[in-house]
């Protein structure tokens, strides 16, 4: 175990944070690849104190070619494609960019896997919005897929391109279709963590209200720290395969906000102030995941509660906010 190495597209966002922390432990040695483009925020590296023990390698999921030479320097066991155009809605805004990113970055990786090495590992993190508007009440692996999003669209196509080719070429390509997992280290564009902050600047006098879409929407809310496992897991599995990794248990919007606000003795029908502009064009109301097959075949289960997951974040959001006052610098956590 010692020996493996692990690359990771993606490192600087909540998964690739706690994956390289998970794989760390595991005695691996972690490699993330870097876009030069990329503003490269490494807060969350330093946030779970591993920034130092993580190398870094220049490619672009836009460029084959410095796939290619990264995969060559690196020589990874295992690649962990975690790098998207990750916002649900921006990818109405920019549609192209996030089908290049978030579709073809995903056909360009594993292109350069198999061009290198096809003995490479590769997990896909597919997402829960392929079901999008739902074919069934919970949603497993053999759930047909209705994205309602270019988001969900450019993931389903990295979805069926990582299928492809661990049919056509025999490669080791896993995809795990996660739904929804939040962490301290969200970024306030998600929900989860834009309630949170709200709440955390609200009990300290800093705002005033919450303004948020629709707060019936209903997601199966689980802890990132616990998902990052079940990529694990895939990878070392005998069988190359999909897995649901889910709660299976959801829960809506509203909910998410009253177990924030109750946190710091406030109610949250004082302060959420529905805004018709934050609702989507085309929105998925529901979704639940069925992970049996992740709990049967790669004894994986969440463990996290999403009041548990939602406090955790409610106190992390509270120190940060008090930490800007007494320090100007503790706004880049943001």
């Amino acid at each position: 175990m010692a020996n493996k190495a692990a690359l990771i597209s993606g490192i600087t966002g909540q998964d690739g944070a706690y994956l390289a922390k998970l794989l760390l432990e595991k005695g691996y040695r972690v490699y993330g690849l870097l876009a030069h483009r990329s503003t490269k925020p490494f807060w969350r590296l330093s946030y779970l104190g591993i920034e130092e023990e993580v190398e870094f390698v220049d490619g672009d999921l836009m460029d084959l070619s410095s796939l290619g030479r990264a995969m060559a320097e690196v020589k990874p066991d295992e690649v962990y494609n975690l790098a998207a155009q990750s916002f649900v809605g921006v990818s109405w805004q920019q549609p192209i960019l996030t089908a290049n990113v978030t579709g073809l970055g995903v056909l360009h990786m594993l292109e350069a896997i198999r061009l290198n090495n096809p003995e490479i590992r590769f997990y896909q993190a597919s997402s829960s919005e392929m079901f999008g508007l739902v074919q069934e009440p919970i949603q497993s692996e053999t759930t047909p897929f209705y994205p309602r999003s270019p988001y969900g669209v450019a993931k389903l196509f990295g979805h069926w391109m990582t299928k492809n080719y661990r049919e056509s070429y025999q490669m080791f390509a896993c995809s795990g279709i996660l739904f929804n997992h939040e962490s301290p280290l969200r970024g306030l564009e998600f929900v989860t963590r834009k309630v949170t902050d709200a709440v955390a600047r609200i009990s300290l006098g800093k705002q005033s209200d919450l303004r948020l879409g629709n707060i019936d929407a209903k997601r199966d809310w689980g802890f990132a720290g616990d998902y990052v496992e079940a990529m694990w897991r895939m990878l070392q599995h005998d069988v190359a395969d999909d897995y649901v990794v889910a709660t299976g248990i959801t829960s809506t919007v509203r909910q998410m906000c009253e177990i924030a606000f109750q946190h710091v003795g406030l109610s949250y029908e004082d302060y959420v102030v529905i805004d018709p502009k934050f609702y989507r064009p085309a929105e998925v109301d529901i979704l639940l995941g069925d992970a049996s097959k992740a709990k049967q075949q790669l004894q994986w289960t969440a463990k996290t509660s999403l009041e548990t997951l939602i406090q955790m974040m409610v106190e992390a959001d509270l120190e940060r906010v008090r930490q800007e006052g007494k320090n100007v610098s503790g706004s880049i956590m943001r």
